[in-house]
């Protein structure tokens, strides 16, 4: 059946809005996403976040349509093809410059994993900056982890699947949720150059044990001696456990915008100001498990909480058991179902595999057309993990087969 043919797929609400747009742009499948706030009294329809990934992915590919309504409950996209930084599609000197809205509450990190799911199977390679009030390095109350954290615990992933070479995430200019959560005006930029035509069928059965710890500790626009507190509170807690942990301390001064003061038309203000901690755990067998906290927008929590709480917070994604940790999970996934027509396994905790967002993604994915999945339990590791095995799909590169 022809692309225009094509009936979309339905979906309802705006949950897993990204994944969502993210698998129909790999599938080719047009989709319907209705009902999206359609009873909120303040913030009816699309969110100012959902409206800048349409955007992002707008400039990614070409021959992409989308369609919102008027009141913004409703959305249809038609994918096109993923051309990345290609010339002409978008890109000014091989750089396509995206600009996050003040109004963003969400990390930056919203927009880089779908965007990195899509690089792999790109026309030419992705390169893309980040900047605007709206850009996030941290990680945010909505549940969005750090930049570093993409860049520590999630790019190295892609190795399992053949996909390592010219890969880079530069931070340019840190920030953290400013009032209400809202802004950060930040800077990152996101360099993606290997694309396949295929990834690789993953088998990955083995957890193995804790080998080291790494992490990033970050402090924006306020004094340094919070990122050593905040290490130490860490330390306190991760010391006994093991012996190789090293915590790199990274102190920046916080963004400066204009403040729209008429009296002072020049007049700066400071925004993006916190603090935070990133922290990688690497298994014996390549396994990462992260955790990633950051002071909140109202303020009040001292170092020495933000410490511990990471800390604690790593230790329940080790303790959750399977190769995989839970905000990785959707990433693997994914990439296994697009990969090859071989059967691929991983092994997940039961706690990661029962989550709401990783059910509904298996659901999400049967809709638009990719393979279910198998579970048996493992005979490797922990008690309570499964076994997930996946048929890849083998769609892959569209784009790189019509180069």
């Amino acid at each position: 059946m022809s692309d225009h043919l094509q009936k979309p797929v339905l979906f309802t609400t705006q949950k897993a809005f990204a994944s969502r747009l993210t698998l129909a742009t790999l599938t080719g499948r047009p989709v319907r996403i209705s009902q999206i706030r359609p009873s909120s009294p303040s913030n009816l329809g699309v969110a100012p976040h959902e409206v800048s990934l349409l955007r992002l992915l707008e400039a990614v590919t070409n021959g992409s349509t989308i369609e919102v309504s008027m009141t913004g409950t409703i959305v249809n996209y038609r994918p096109g093809l993923i051309t990345g930084s290609a010339p002409g599609s978008g890109a000014h000197g091989g750089v396509i410059r995206h600009e996050v809205p003040a109004a963003c509450t969400r990390g930056v990190s919203y927009f880089l994993i779908p965007l990195c799911l899509l690089a792999p199977f790109s026309k030419a390679p992705m390169n893309v900056l980040f900047s605007g009030q709206g850009v996030i390095t941290s990680a945010t109350p909505a549940g969005d982890i750090s930049v570093d954290s993409v860049r520590t615990a999630i790019l190295p992933l892609y190795a399992k699947f053949g996909i390592l070479k010219d890969i880079e995430l530069r931070i340019l200019r840190r920030s953290n949720p400013g009032t209400r959560g809202k802004g950060g005006a930040g800077e990152v930029q996101l360099v993606f150059g290997h694309q396949v035509r295929l990834p690789k069928t993953l088998h990955l059965l083995n957890p193995g044990r804790v080998k080291r710890i790494r992490g990033v500790a970050y402090c924006t626009g306020v004094p340094q001696s919070n990122n050593a507190r905040m290490i130490e509170a860490a330390r306190g807690i991760l010391n006994p456990l093991g012996a190789d942990i090293y915590v790199f301390s990274d102190v920046s001064s916080a963004p400066l915008i204009s403040s729209n003061d008429k009296a002072n038309p020049n007049g700066k203000i400071k925004i993006g100001l916190g603090f935070g901690l990133s922290l990688v755990a690497e298994s014996s067998t390549g396994c990462l498990f992260s955790a990633d906290v950051a002071s909140p927008p109202s303020g009040g929590a001292p170092p020495e909480d933000i410490g511990q709480q990471c800390a604690y917070q790593l230790l329940e994604a080790v303790a959750a058991g399977g190769a995989v940790s839970l905000v990785a999970a959707p990433t693997i996934l994914t990439l296994m179902s697009m990969s090859s027509e071989d059967v691929g396994r991983v092994q997940l905790g039961k706690d990661v595999l029962s989550a709401d967002h990783i059910i509904d993604l298996g659901r999400d994915m049967k809709a638009l057309g990719l393979n279910s999945w198998g579970f048996r339990e493992t005979t490797i590791g922990q008690d309570n993990d499964i076994v997930v095995s996946i048929v890849g799909k083998g769609v892959g590169n569209v784009g790189r087969k019509i180069a």
